[in-house]
């Protein structure tokens, strides 16, 4: 019996910036997957004010418990959140560099030439 180990040569041949656009544009994607949920989109929103107890984003955003500890974890694990911890509460700010990093998750388009065209 003859295994064929053969590679696909498109495969092979894939410039490494093509793999680091797919690799940005994965990135970019399921950080937009992170705040597709309605319930995380409330939550970035509340806490774009300031840092807020955990106490109050139960008030501003209504869900069981148990689904906002989920909600404020998936934030944390995406770096769009930090939590610092304060007696028995815990108090959450957006990340320093959410914004820009939610921003640069958005497909650019090219530029506008002088007539007002896309390149």
């Amino acid at each position: 019996m003859v295994v064929s180990t053969a590679v696909e040569p498109s495969v092979v041949a894939e410039p490494a910036r093509d793999r680091q656009a797919d690799d940005a544009a994965r990135g970019g994607a399921a950080l937009l997957g992170v705040v597709a949920d309605p319930s995380r989109y409330a939550l970035l929103q509340a806490l774009s004010a300031g840092t807020t107890c955990v106490c109050k984003l139960q008030e501003q955003v209504p869900i069981a418990p148990n689904l906002l500890s989920y909600h404020l974890k998936v934030l944390r694990e995406a770096g769009l959140i930090t939590a610092a911890k304060r007696g028995r509460w815990v108090d959450y700010t957006l990340a320093v560099d959410a914004p820009d990093r939610l921003h640069a998750a958005l497909p650019v388009p090219p530029p506008c030439t002088v007539g007002g065209e896309r390149a």
